[in-house]
């Protein structure tokens, strides 16, 4: 896979395929195409530790960290497996996404 380049949008629904979350699936929050790094909702759970300031006090933080890209893959929507994405062109000369093992169209998801 190219560097910066992903098939995955924001809100597609993954699911871990290695690591200490593997088997779990989450949405996509945020995708940062210059690290090949994806941050998925309740996934990756770390703790950050901020210091108190002058209108707050210090705590505690459970935040999601950031995971390679190649570490999840995609839920399809129809077929509710894991799945490779495929590109397909339109006659109208837009391209979609296309899951590999049941052809369906993946529709980018909306918030």
């Amino acid at each position: 896979m190219r560097q910066g380049h992903t098939s995955l949008r924001v809100n597609d629904k993954v699911e871990v395929i290695a690591g200490k979350d593997k088997g779990r699936v989450g949405k996509v929050l945020r995708i940062d195409k210059d690290k090949s790094r994806v941050v998925v909702e309740r996934i990756n759970m770390i703790k950050k530790h901020q210091k108190a300031t002058a209108s707050q006090a210090g705590q505690i933080i459970e935040k999601e960290a950031s995971i390679h890209l190649s570490n999840v893959m995609l839920v399809c929507p129809e077929c509710a497996e894991t799945v490779r994405i495929g590109i397909k062109l339109l006659e109208d000369g837009t391209k979609v996404r296309v899951c590999k093992k049941c052809q369906a169209t993946i529709a980018t998801a909306s918030k």
